[in-house]
């Protein structure tokens, strides 16, 4: 992800930093689930207060842009209907299954293919 703040624009920062992410969540440069940094590391990283970047993930959220899990971290929320976002939900929760079991990329997929042949029929 990469943002770039202007303190010389007339746009406030908060909404410099809300309008690029949601623009690069619009346009798949951060795709559904994917994880953002802290507000915190966020802010260190932009040289902003953190109630800045705070304001700004307020604003996604409401926007429906990004959903925040508790501690678990504020990703990407997926757009459109509730199947497609139940879905991307779920692929959320395989890939950190994945992870953790330790599979490759490679591996996390063959499985989804299996699983989709099996389910779907080849085709």
């Amino acid at each position: 992800m990469t943002l770039k703040i202007h303190i010389d624009e007339s746009a406030p920062p908060y909404e410099q930093v809300r309008a690029q992410i949601s623009e690069q969540a619009r346009s798949g440069v951060l795709p559904v689930g994917y994880r953002l940094p802290t507000v915190r590391g966020l802010a260190e990283s932009l040289g902003l207060a953190a109630n800045t970047v705070a304001k700004a993930y307020r604003a996604l959220e409401s926007d429906g842009v990004i959903e925040t899990r508790g501690r678990n971290g504020t990703y990407v929320a997926a757009a459109g209907s509730a199947a497609e976002r139940e879905l991307a939900s779920a692929a959320q929760s395989y890939v950190e299954r994945a992870r953790r079991l330790g599979l490759t990329e490679a591996d996390a997929l063959a499985a989804v293919r299996d699983a989709l042949r099996a389910a779907y029929g080849e085709g």
